[in-house]
């Protein structure tokens, strides 16, 4: 029976995008899964190439900064978590999803709070969504630099906030959340006045 993990990362920064990852393990599973949150950068990059290098089956689902700011976070989260789900290329019998609450699609589900810490095909998906979207905001604060976003991933912490104030909202921001609109409306209010 396929059974896939399913979890996120990216539901809380102020930009970039939401990635969802979905893992059905098979074969020989790396040893060490845990929640990507509770290991190194070091072993979660160590755990990543070891799963994308096993038999497992990986998908890998994203929803934009305008989906975000389209639909609200949690909706793009849910939209990125099916689209992880139909890139696996196999039809799971259940989907195992961190959280404690699922989208609304046509597999099977079970939501387990603290999942990623304790089911292994949770915590792949954890692994594979955080090293991803860790990446891409790497790639983002090249062509953005000032915000910081190589080492806080887009989360708004007291550097980002400041760069934000100072430099302005890229379109990597999310601007349907607080902290961006404020940011946002201040820069209308300025121009127009």
């Amino acid at each position: 029976m396929l059974i896939a993990g399913v979890d996120e990362a990216g539901r809380g920064p102020w930009a970039g995008p939401v990635v969802a990852a979905a893992v059905i393990l098979r074969g020989k599973v790396p040893t060490g899964l845990d929640d990507s949150k509770k290991l190194s950068a070091k072993r979660r990059e160590a755990l990543f190439h070891a799963l994308q290098a096993s038999d497992c089956l990986i998908g890998v689902g994203q929803a934009s900064v305008a989906e975000i700011d389209q639909i609200n976070i949690l909706q793009a989260t849910y939209l990125a978590m099916t689209r992880a789900v139909e890139a696996l290329g196999e039809v799971p019998a259940h989907v195992l999803v961190d959280g404690n609450r699922l989208p609304k699609w046509r597999w099977p589900a079970t939501a387990i709070i603290g999942g990623d810490g304790c089911e292994p095909a949770i915590s792949a998906a954890s692994i594979i969504a955080k090293v991803t979207r860790d990446r891409i905001m790497v790639e983002l604060d090249t062509a953005h630099p000032g915000y910081g976003w190589a080492t806080n991933q887009g989360y708004g912490v007291a550097a980002h906030a400041d760069a934000l104030n100072r430099l302005g909202a890229t379109p990597h921001h999310r601007a349907s959340f607080a902290p961006v609109r404020a940011v946002l409306q201040r820069l209308r209010e300025e121009t127009s006045g």
